[in-house]
């Protein structure tokens, strides 16, 4: 849903060096943490949002996907243009609703896309908005990574672009190791990477690893 663009790397990595995300998120890993939540409070008014995705449910109705893509941008632009502001009023709420929407711009923007596909998730992407607005939503689990948070309160990965800025600025400050700052470069390398290619879970992962170095 994002469009970041981050600086071209310095060092290049390996596709090997990925490997170790898998053992990052193995379930025995004694260093990834969760913990429950409950309810969230609701994003208020989503009858703007329920509107688009009503109209997107109709022109996708006709098989008209491309006219159908192109309402789903007003969706999306708007939902972009107030992500601050939501996230800051319900972190749950918002994150529902944010990958019910990421899914049907994905089923969307397919190279042929699938009927099926596109209709569960506008239906799911309703069910979403009746259930984070003004009534707020269920909340997942969160997960942590050697103590630092790479989900929201729902489980859905932290914006890559968060934790990469949290890296940057922890590596500018003074007092650590230069091995230290070698170790979290070479993090900060990968989730760049991780990053640029939509993959927050893996670049989140990463960032947390350089974070953790840095707080030793």
């Amino acid at each position: 849903m994002k469009q970041f663009l981050l600086a071209t790397v310095l060092i290049a990595v390996p596709v090997a060096a990925f490997s170790s995300y898998e053992i990052l998120f193995a379930p025995a890993a004694p260093d990834t943490q969760t913990q429950a939540q409950t309810q969230s409070q609701g994003l208020g008014d989503l009858s703007s949002y329920k509107v688009i995705t009503t109209d997107v449910q109709k022109i996708a109705a006709t098989g008209d996907f491309t006219a159908a893509e192109k309402r789903a941008t007003d969706f999306e632009k708007e939902w972009d243009d107030n992500a601050t502001r939501m996230r800051s009023i319900d972190t749950v709420a918002w994150g529902n609703v944010d990958a019910a929407a990421d899914a049907v711009f994905k089923s969307l923007r397919q190279g042929t896309p699938s009927a099926d596909k596109v209709n569960v998730a506008l239906a799911d992407l309703q069910t979403s908005l009746d259930s984070s607005g003004i009534g707020g939503g269920a909340a997942g689990t969160q997960s942590f990574i050697k103590g630092i948070a790479v989900t929201d309160l729902n489980g859905h990965p932290i914006p890559c672009e968060d934790l990469i800025g949290q890296l940057k600025t922890a590596s500018a400050k003074a007092g650590i190791s230069s091995e230290s700052k070698a170790k979290a470069a070479d993090f900060l390398t990968k989730a760049l990477e991780r990053c640029n290619a939509d993959d927050d879970q893996r670049a989140d992962a990463f960032s947390a690893q350089g974070l953790a170095v840095l707080n030793q």
